[in-house]
């Protein structure tokens, strides 16, 4: 990992475990939890906002007012409004994705929950994300949560990520196996 990249994970990390326990401590983790998902996905979303976070050129006065809007738009909790403006001040706002990343796993752990990176060749059913959610839960003991893209170059099957565990059954991987197996016996 590049310095500059461990230096912000660590500057979020500080920010995020400070926020968690204010949080748990006044019984607003649902709040929270909420606050760190619309952030999440506004800045998914938004190129001119990651663009105004981290350029260094946006002035302090500048972010604030951006950050400030975006808190009353959203409509975050005083506390995750008060922190978004403290990181603004103090020219902070280039972790917030590793902030609201962080935050999400510290509430996932809270909840006794994990998360599953999963990719399907076509997007996945109702019946078919939970009858996968369940097998998971039996597999790992914990309530899991879904996180699924879909890749069609995979062209059929699925590529499930849980932890450091991956499990391909995808067809795309099978050919490349079959492909290699080839090559050794020729």
């Amino acid at each position: 990992m590049s310095e500059p990249a461990s230096i912000s994970l660590g500057i979020a990390a500080r920010y995020a475990s400070a926020l968690f326990d204010l949080a748990k401590e006044g019984g607003a983790l649902k709040e929270l939890e909420s606050d760190a998902t619309a952030l999440a996905e506004t800045l998914a979303a938004s190129d001119d906002l990651r663009g105004v976070i981290a350029s260094p050129v946006v002035s302090r006065e500048d972010q604030g007012k951006v950050i400030a809007a975006i808190a009353a738009r959203l409509g975050l909790s005083t506390l995750m409004s008060n922190t978004l403006a403290l990181m603004a001040e103090k020219r902070r706002l280039f972790v917030l994705p590793q902030l609201v990343t962080q935050l999400a796993d510290m509430i996932a752990k809270e909840k006794g929950e994990v998360t599953a990176e999963v990719t399907a060749a076509r997007a996945l059913t109702a019946a078919q994300t939970k009858k996968l959610a369940e097998t998971l839960k039996a597999r790992v003991g914990k309530t899991v949560k879904l996180k699924t893209t879909v890749d069609e170059s995979l062209i059929g099957g699925l590529v499930v990520k849980l932890g450091s565990t991956m499990i391909d059954t995808s067809v795309k991987a099978k050919l490349a196996a079959l492909q290699n197996a080839m090559k050794e016996v020729g």
